[in-house]
């Protein structure tokens, strides 16, 4: 039986680092197995932000990789500013008092000129390639996944062009998302997004989202059948990892200005000044991007004696250290529009067999799964005598040598499970 043909049109691929890559990177992994043949399409000459070239394993020997060149307008950006350049590219935005004029002005061409975002120039090559090699290899199914959404608009005009079957996968909302407030978006650039959002979701055939708040946002926009696919885990061998010795709390991933958990920050303070023992055995382990507002509020709540910034690691060194520590931490940014965001790096949590400790908006994705699967405690921006409680439960456990999680119904969120569901949804009628 003759594999199914899929042409997969995605901006991240290795050897970029970070969450992007990673989804894409598993279904495309697991794909075969399910009598499909992936062929992915990713610009020749990308300016990723982060490179983590072990990613490259990680990709078949077998698979058809088309590229194209792509005009990279951070590349040109960066001639006026090369770290504003470098940290809106990774979509790090200061905060606003903090804003140098160079950076205004950056994030100002960024939300007005470059509609959806700065990879726009990139369709109308990508469209006149792809319509030639879709037509000469029978390919009937493509699928476009974003950010950053202008892969979308690839698909909608390979759409109207030779009426291929249309997926479109939303990593991340459009229109919704946090960051979008900080563009400086005119009344014009907000309702041309809106536009284009309005035309992909009711010109694709079929759409796939990775969490039920984004479903149903969506599901005010189209008709269009929606399918929740949410990220998951992949068995990563690792070889042995011991336990850290100390009683150590591990952020993993960027941690961005304002995903500022002060609730937590003070919370540890009192424990060094009141708990027997907490001072000696407390580590603070930051494996990723930390904005500087954030360790100047460490700095305030004389924690930084007990930080360790690792920096950014390549992913299978950020999975050793999820294993080794003893907490992990998770924070999202207190609002409405972040309930929507499940971070790739929960579910890799979730099986590395140690508690989470996730700040967040009440009635989150996030917050649902952890309960869902027994994997931690989730706790809002207010709750600071249970988030002592529960820190205080934990030490004591760590002390016993006790501490640990116990996770149940995990295999559903499995990238191989995840990836049958995906084939489901994309071939059936």
């Amino acid at each position: 039986m003759d594999k199914k043909k899929v042409l997969i049109i995605t901006y991240y691929w290795p050897p970029a680092g970070g969450p992007g890559v990673q989804r894409w990177l598993k279904f495309v992994k697991y794909l075969p197995e399910f009598n499909v043949e992936p062929i992915i399409y990713i610009p020749e000459n990308p300016n990723y932000p982060i490179l983590d070239n072990s990613l490259n394993s990680e990709v078949s020997n077998d698979l058809i990789v088309l590229k194209q060149p792509i005009k990279e307008p951070y590349k040109f950006a960066s001639l006026f500013s090369k770290k504003a350049s470098s940290s809106i590219s990774k979509g790090i935005i200061p905060i606003q008092k903090k804003q140098s004029i160079i950076q205004k002005l950056l994030i100002y061409i960024r939300g007005n000129f470059f509609i959806p975002d700065a990879r726009i120039d990139w369709v109308k090559p990508s469209v006149l390639f792809l319509s030639d090699y879709i037509s000469k290899n029978s390919i009937e199914t493509i699928i476009t996944t974003g950010p950053p959404h202008s892969m979308h608009l690839i698909g909608l005009k390979l759409k109207e062009r030779l009426g291929v079957k249309w997926v479109a996968d939303f990593r991340d909302p459009w229109t919704t998302i946090g960051y979008h407030k900080k563009l400086k978006l005119s009344k014009a650039s907000k309702e041309k997004h809106k536009a284009l959002e309005k035309e992909v979701l009711n010109n694709a055939d079929k759409i796939i989202v990775t969490s039920h708040v984004t479903k149903t946002e969506f599901e005010n926009i189209t008709k269009k059948p929606i399918a929740v696919i949410t990220n998951g885990y992949d068995n990563e061998t690792v070889g042995e990892v011991l336990l850290d010795t100390k009683f150590s709390i591990s952020h993993i991933g960027s941690l961005l200005s304002e995903r500022n958990p002060e609730v937590l920050w003070r919370v540890l303070q009192d424990l060094i000044e009141g708990l027997d023992g907490f001072k000696d055995d407390f580590q603070l382990n930051f494996i990723g991007f930390i904005s500087d507002n954030i360790m100047e509020s460490i700095e305030r709540y004389h924690l930084t004696n007990h930080v360790n910034n690792i920096g950014y690691v390549s992913h299978k060194e950020s999975v050793v250290y999820q294993k080794k520590s003893q907490l992990l931490l998770l924070i999202e940014i207190n609002s409405d529009e972040t309930k929507c965001i499940i971070p790739g790096k929960l579910f890799e949590y979730m099986v590395s067999n140690r508690p989470i400790v996730s700040i967040g908006p009440k009635g989150s994705d996030v917050e649902k799964i952890i309960k869902e699967t027994n994997t931690g405690n989730y706790f809002y921006y207010s709750d600071y005598e249970l988030l002592k409680a529960v820190l205080i439960n934990h030490y004591n456990a760590f002390k016993n040598n006790t501490l640990q999680s116990h996770a149940v119904g995990l295999q559903k969120y499995s990238r191989k499970n995840l990836t049958k569901q995906l084939v489901e949804f994309i071939t059936h009628q």
